[in-house]
Protein backbone atom coordinates (compact mmCIF):
# COMPACT_ATOMS: atom_id res chain seq x y z
CA UNK A 1 0.00 0.00 0.00
CA UNK A 2 1.23 3.45 -1.06
CA UNK A 3 1.04 7.15 0.86
CA UNK A 4 1.05 8.93 -1.79
CA UNK A 5 3.75 12.41 -1.77
CA UNK A 6 4.91 12.08 -5.59
CA UNK A 7 7.15 14.73 -7.10
CA UNK A 8 5.13 18.28 -7.66
CA UNK A 9 4.98 19.68 -11.38
CA UNK A 10 4.50 23.36 -12.29
CA UNK A 11 0.92 24.19 -13.67
CA UNK A 12 1.51 27.71 -14.47
CA UNK A 13 4.48 30.33 -14.34
CA UNK A 14 5.32 34.32 -15.67
CA UNK A 15 6.65 36.86 -13.44
CA UNK A 16 4.41 37.45 -10.82
CA UNK A 17 2.80 34.25 -9.83
CA UNK A 18 3.67 30.18 -10.00
CA UNK A 19 0.80 27.56 -9.59
CA UNK A 20 1.87 24.03 -8.81
CA UNK A 21 -0.33 20.35 -8.33
CA UNK A 22 0.88 19.72 -4.85
CA UNK A 23 0.64 15.92 -4.36
CA UNK A 24 -1.31 14.21 -1.28
CA UNK A 25 0.96 14.75 1.51
CA UNK A 26 3.32 17.35 1.24
CA UNK A 27 3.24 20.41 3.53
CA UNK A 28 2.91 24.05 2.49
CA UNK A 29 5.18 25.16 4.67
CA UNK A 30 6.99 24.14 7.69
CA UNK A 31 4.87 22.81 10.63
CA UNK A 32 5.53 22.22 14.28
CA UNK A 33 2.81 19.62 13.99
CA UNK A 34 4.48 17.71 11.45
CA UNK A 35 7.92 17.84 12.84
CA UNK A 36 9.02 14.68 11.13
CA UNK A 37 8.28 16.35 7.48
CA UNK A 38 11.36 16.48 4.90
CA UNK A 39 9.95 18.16 1.77
CA UNK A 40 7.79 21.11 1.77
CA UNK A 41 5.81 22.66 -1.63
CA UNK A 42 7.40 26.03 -0.38
CA UNK A 43 10.89 25.07 -0.17
CA UNK A 44 10.60 23.23 -3.57
CA UNK A 45 9.47 26.27 -5.27
CA UNK A 46 11.96 27.92 -4.25
CA UNK A 47 15.02 25.30 -5.14
CA UNK A 48 12.88 25.00 -8.33
CA UNK A 49 12.49 28.53 -9.59
CA UNK A 50 15.79 29.57 -7.36
CA UNK A 51 13.80 32.71 -5.88
CA UNK A 52 11.41 33.35 -3.17
CA UNK A 53 7.94 32.79 -3.69
CA UNK A 54 5.07 33.99 -1.51
CA UNK A 55 1.83 31.60 0.03
CA UNK A 56 -1.47 33.69 -0.48
CA UNK A 57 -3.46 30.48 0.42
CA UNK A 58 -3.12 26.80 1.69
CA UNK A 59 -3.95 23.23 1.07
CA UNK A 60 -4.25 20.88 4.14
CA UNK A 61 -1.35 18.29 4.02
CA UNK A 62 -3.24 15.27 2.33
CA UNK A 63 -5.15 17.35 0.03
CA UNK A 64 -4.11 17.57 -3.40
CA UNK A 65 -4.26 20.28 -6.12
CA UNK A 66 -3.91 23.76 -7.54
CA UNK A 67 -1.53 25.73 -5.03
CA UNK A 68 -0.95 29.74 -6.03
CA UNK A 69 1.57 31.17 -4.94
CA UNK A 70 2.87 35.34 -5.83
CA UNK A 71 7.09 36.07 -6.85
CA UNK A 72 6.93 39.18 -4.91
CA UNK A 73 5.23 40.66 -2.20
CA UNK A 74 3.09 43.43 -3.66
CA UNK A 75 1.26 40.59 -6.10
CA UNK A 76 1.21 38.51 -2.86
CA UNK A 77 -1.20 41.50 -0.89
CA UNK A 78 -2.99 41.81 -4.59
CA UNK A 79 -4.13 37.98 -4.38
CA UNK A 80 -4.66 37.72 -0.95
CA UNK A 81 -7.50 40.90 -1.07
CA UNK A 82 -8.88 38.87 -3.83
CA UNK A 83 -9.54 35.41 -1.61
CA UNK A 84 -10.43 37.82 1.26
CA UNK A 85 -13.12 39.82 -1.07
CA UNK A 86 -14.19 35.79 -1.86
CA UNK A 87 -13.31 36.62 -5.94
CA UNK A 88 -11.68 33.50 -6.34
CA UNK A 89 -13.53 30.57 -7.16
CA UNK A 90 -12.53 26.96 -6.16
CA UNK A 91 -13.60 24.13 -7.14
CA UNK A 92 -12.90 20.66 -5.64
CA UNK A 93 -13.30 16.94 -6.36
CA UNK A 94 -14.10 14.74 -3.25
CA UNK A 95 -15.04 11.28 -2.42
CA UNK A 96 -17.61 11.08 0.23
CA UNK A 97 -19.50 8.33 2.22
CA UNK A 98 -23.32 8.04 1.23
CA UNK A 99 -25.33 9.70 -1.74
CA UNK A 100 -25.67 13.32 -0.71
CA UNK A 101 -28.10 15.57 -2.05
CA UNK A 102 -27.90 15.90 -6.32
CA UNK A 103 -26.67 19.40 -5.32
CA UNK A 104 -26.96 22.08 -2.30
CA UNK A 105 -25.16 23.53 0.19
CA UNK A 106 -23.94 24.15 3.91
CA UNK A 107 -24.46 27.17 5.36
CA UNK A 108 -22.65 26.14 8.91
CA UNK A 109 -20.99 28.38 10.81
CA UNK A 110 -16.91 27.11 11.99
CA UNK A 111 -15.14 28.15 14.65
CA UNK A 112 -10.77 28.64 14.31
CA UNK A 113 -8.97 25.54 15.54
CA UNK A 114 -6.22 25.22 17.70
CA UNK A 115 -4.96 22.05 16.02
CA UNK A 116 -1.94 21.63 18.53
CA UNK A 117 -4.60 21.58 21.62
CA UNK A 118 -5.74 17.93 22.44
CA UNK A 119 -9.09 17.58 20.41
CA UNK A 120 -12.10 18.05 22.80
CA UNK A 121 -10.64 21.80 22.99
CA UNK A 122 -10.25 22.74 19.69
CA UNK A 123 -12.08 25.78 18.74
CA UNK A 124 -13.05 26.84 22.02
CA UNK A 125 -11.34 29.92 22.35
CA UNK A 126 -12.86 31.85 18.93
CA UNK A 127 -16.41 32.81 18.05
CA UNK A 128 -18.02 30.78 14.71
CA UNK A 129 -17.50 32.51 11.40
CA UNK A 130 -19.83 32.35 8.19
CA UNK A 131 -18.87 29.48 5.91
CA UNK A 132 -20.83 28.51 3.34
CA UNK A 133 -20.24 25.47 0.76
CA UNK A 134 -21.68 24.56 -2.23
CA UNK A 135 -21.81 21.41 -4.03
CA UNK A 136 -22.97 19.19 -6.59
CA UNK A 137 -22.88 15.36 -6.92
CA UNK A 138 -21.21 13.86 -10.18
CA UNK A 139 -21.35 10.03 -9.41
CA UNK A 140 -22.28 7.49 -7.09
CA UNK A 141 -21.59 4.25 -6.09
CA UNK A 142 -23.43 1.45 -4.37
CA UNK A 143 -21.27 -2.12 -3.65
CA UNK A 144 -21.39 -4.94 -1.25
CA UNK A 145 -20.98 -3.27 2.03
CA UNK A 146 -17.70 -4.02 3.42
CA UNK A 147 -18.70 -3.55 6.77
CA UNK A 148 -21.65 -4.88 9.11
CA UNK A 149 -24.84 -5.04 9.54
CA UNK A 150 -25.47 -2.80 6.12
CA UNK A 151 -25.85 -5.57 3.10
CA UNK A 152 -24.30 -2.61 0.94
CA UNK A 153 -22.67 0.83 0.96
CA UNK A 154 -23.26 3.94 -0.74
CA UNK A 155 -20.51 6.57 -1.77
CA UNK A 156 -20.17 9.67 -3.91
CA UNK A 157 -18.15 11.80 -6.38
CA UNK A 158 -18.83 15.69 -5.13
CA UNK A 159 -18.01 18.94 -6.84
CA UNK A 160 -17.33 21.08 -4.12
CA UNK A 161 -16.82 24.73 -4.22
CA UNK A 162 -16.43 26.64 -0.89
CA UNK A 163 -17.68 30.16 -0.62
CA UNK A 164 -15.46 31.28 2.36
CA UNK A 165 -11.85 29.76 3.55
CA UNK A 166 -12.37 28.58 6.70
CA UNK A 167 -10.35 26.21 8.36
CA UNK A 168 -11.07 22.34 7.05
CA UNK A 169 -13.61 24.42 5.95
CA UNK A 170 -15.04 21.40 3.40
CA UNK A 171 -13.72 18.00 5.44
CA UNK A 172 -15.91 19.54 8.41
CA UNK A 173 -18.95 20.71 6.37
CA UNK A 174 -19.53 16.84 5.27
CA UNK A 175 -18.89 15.62 8.24
CA UNK A 176 -21.50 18.35 9.46
CA UNK A 177 -23.91 16.77 6.86
CA UNK A 178 -22.55 13.04 7.74
CA UNK A 179 -21.37 12.60 4.31
CA UNK A 180 -17.49 12.47 5.53
CA UNK A 181 -14.83 12.42 3.11
CA UNK A 182 -13.08 8.86 2.58
CA UNK A 183 -9.77 8.83 3.73
CA UNK A 184 -10.37 11.62 6.70
CA UNK A 185 -8.41 10.90 9.66
CA UNK A 186 -9.84 13.21 11.65
CA UNK A 187 -13.35 13.85 10.52
CA UNK A 188 -14.25 10.83 8.74
CA UNK A 189 -15.17 6.99 9.57
CA UNK A 190 -11.88 5.14 10.21
CA UNK A 191 -13.49 1.43 8.72
CA UNK A 192 -14.62 3.02 5.53
CA UNK A 193 -11.35 4.64 5.30
CA UNK A 194 -9.02 1.49 5.89
CA UNK A 195 -11.55 -0.82 3.52
CA UNK A 196 -10.99 2.07 0.42
CA UNK A 197 -7.10 2.00 1.35
CA UNK A 198 -6.70 -2.13 1.30
CA UNK A 199 -9.22 -2.15 -2.06
CA UNK A 200 -7.05 0.58 -4.19
CA UNK A 201 -3.90 0.15 -2.54
CA UNK A 202 -3.58 3.97 -1.47
CA UNK A 203 -3.97 5.49 1.78
CA UNK A 204 -4.88 8.84 1.58
CA UNK A 205 -7.63 12.05 2.09
CA UNK A 206 -9.56 11.58 -1.18
CA UNK A 207 -9.69 15.48 -1.64
CA UNK A 208 -8.13 17.17 -5.08
CA UNK A 209 -7.84 20.86 -5.58
CA UNK A 210 -9.33 20.88 -9.30
CA UNK A 211 -9.84 24.11 -10.10
CA UNK A 212 -8.76 27.92 -9.51
CA UNK A 213 -10.56 31.00 -11.12
CA UNK A 214 -9.37 34.28 -10.82
CA UNK A 215 -8.34 37.38 -12.18
CA UNK A 216 -4.39 37.80 -13.17
CA UNK A 217 -3.18 40.52 -10.51
CA UNK A 218 -1.57 42.64 -12.56
CA UNK A 219 -3.44 42.33 -15.98
CA UNK A 220 -6.68 41.73 -14.77
CA UNK A 221 -7.37 38.99 -17.36
CA UNK A 222 -9.18 36.20 -16.18
CA UNK A 223 -7.42 33.05 -15.15
CA UNK A 224 -8.35 29.47 -14.67
CA UNK A 225 -5.54 27.25 -13.15
CA UNK A 226 -5.98 23.81 -13.83
CA UNK A 227 -4.65 20.25 -11.83
CA UNK A 228 -4.95 17.03 -13.61
CA UNK A 229 -6.20 14.99 -10.76
CA UNK A 230 -3.73 11.86 -10.59
CA UNK A 231 -3.52 8.21 -11.14
CA UNK A 232 -5.01 7.12 -8.03
CA UNK A 233 -8.60 8.62 -9.33
CA UNK A 234 -8.41 6.70 -12.24
CA UNK A 235 -7.98 3.36 -10.03
CA UNK A 236 -10.27 4.43 -7.76
CA UNK A 237 -12.64 5.17 -11.00
CA UNK A 238 -11.93 1.87 -12.47
CA UNK A 239 -13.80 0.54 -9.80
CA UNK A 240 -16.89 -1.28 -11.41
CA UNK A 241 -20.78 0.01 -10.95
CA UNK A 242 -19.82 4.11 -10.93
CA UNK A 243 -22.80 5.87 -12.14
CA UNK A 244 -22.03 9.25 -13.79
CA UNK A 245 -24.59 11.90 -13.78
CA UNK A 246 -22.66 14.55 -14.95
CA UNK A 247 -20.01 13.14 -17.28
CA UNK A 248 -18.70 16.58 -18.71
CA UNK A 249 -18.13 18.34 -15.29
CA UNK A 250 -16.49 15.52 -13.83
CA UNK A 251 -14.11 14.47 -16.68
CA UNK A 252 -12.79 18.48 -16.71
CA UNK A 253 -12.55 18.06 -13.20
CA UNK A 254 -10.54 14.71 -13.65
CA UNK A 255 -8.17 16.33 -16.17
CA UNK A 256 -7.73 15.55 -19.62
CA UNK A 257 -5.74 12.81 -19.84
CA UNK A 258 -7.09 11.35 -17.39
CA UNK A 259 -10.37 11.69 -18.29
CA UNK A 260 -9.65 10.12 -21.81
CA UNK A 261 -7.97 7.11 -20.20
CA UNK A 262 -11.30 6.39 -17.72
CA UNK A 263 -14.38 7.40 -19.96
CA UNK A 264 -14.51 3.93 -21.40
CA UNK A 265 -14.93 1.98 -18.03
CA UNK A 266 -17.64 4.04 -16.70
CA UNK A 267 -21.20 3.93 -17.25
CA UNK A 268 -23.50 7.15 -17.47
CA UNK A 269 -26.44 7.03 -15.04
CA UNK A 270 -29.98 7.21 -16.71
CA UNK A 271 -32.27 10.36 -16.49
Amino acid sequence: MSTPCDTPTLLYHDEYLVAMNKPPGLLVHRSALAAEASQFALQWLRHHLKRMVYPVHRLDRGTSGVLLMALDPDTARALARQFEAQQVRKTYLALVRGWPATCGEVDHPLRRLDEAAPRIDRGRSTDAQPALTRYQRLARLECASPLPPHPTARYALMAVEPQTGRQHQIRRHFKHISHPLIGDATYGKGDHNRWWAARLGVSRLWLHAARLRLHHPVSGTPLTLQAPAGPAWATLLAEPGWQIEHPDALHELLGGALAAHTRPSISSASA
